[in-house]
């Protein structure tokens, strides 16, 4: 059930949206128009995969380096209840994979792999390479296992606490596409993330933040982001952000439904 914090944020949110008509910018009506609203088409063999897990009884133990689950709070939980909790649904891995696409990304960070779900949305264009970072070994596993079923060679898993690896890998100079934040779910690492990713963005590169009203705390991260001045728009989905570079954006904010 969803907290107070929350049913207060989606009404605001809710009271806030706007669709084309309220779209004055080019660049953002042709991407409202054709990668908001565009044909979600969900991958049916990843979406097998996905009701799998959700009926899958084993327990694993999860060292969480992050906020934690408002719902799970032991460190046993089943597959079944992570599945449920913890990783995007398939309107938003699709939605995840039409950016990639629009914008043909080639260099992919995604930051909190869980079952690895999201991620082979993420990976379905081979020319492309995603590199995915997740803290707990058995998460790890299970993704791993999964990537390996699909014959996904495209996907490198990075293991281990993301305030390390992330640092070791942005020491490779090479800019990165398209950055996808769904991991700690804390005010000051998700500002920490922002910050350490940023430097390898480019005017062409697109971010994303998962869970922008998952608490008050994400809620001030958000609205920092956005005010960040590297940052020339941004869209609220709700369920994330989405974040753009381009300076001839001239800093215009939306807030969609999906």
């Amino acid at each position: 059930m969803p907290s107070a914090q929350q049913l207060k944020a989606f009404i605001r949110h809710w009271l806030h949206v706007v669709d084309e008509h309220s779209i004055h910018s080019p660049y953002f009506f042709d991407f409202y128009r054709n990668i908001i609203k565009g044909n979600c088409t969900p991958i049916p063999a990843i979406e097998t995969l996905r009701n799998q897990l959700l009926n899958n009884p084993l327990e694993i133990t999860v060292e969480d380096f992050g906020a934690g689950s408002s719902r799970l709070k032991s460190a046993k939980r089943k597959l079944s209840d992570i599945a449920k909790t913890s990783i995007s649904n398939a309107a938003y891995s699709d939605l995840y994979l039409r950016i990639i696409r629009f914008i043909e990304a080639q260099r992919i960070v995604e930051l909190g792999t869980c079952l690895g779900v999201n991620t082979l949305y993420l990976a379905q264009d081979n020319k492309s390479k995603v590199f995915t970072f997740e803290g707990s070994n058995a998460l790890a596993n299970v993704a791993l296992t999964n990537f390996e079923y699909f014959n996904q060679h495209n996907i490198q898993l990075i293991e281990g606490n993301i305030d390390s690896t992330l640092s070791d890998f942005l020491q490779d100079p090479a800019k990165i596409n398209f950055a996808f934040i769904d991991a700690n779910h804390r005010y000051a690492a998700t500002m920490k993330y922002f910050a350490m990713l940023v430097m390898r963005l480019d005017e062409e590169s697109i971010l994303v933040v998962d869970d922008i009203h998952w608490s008050a705390e994400m809620e001030k991260a958000w609205n920092e982001l956005k005010a960040n001045e590297l940052v020339y728009g941004s869209i609220d989905l709700f369920q994330c952000g989405i974040l753009f570079f381009q300076p001839g954006l001239n800093r215009q904010h939306y807030v969609f439904s999906l």
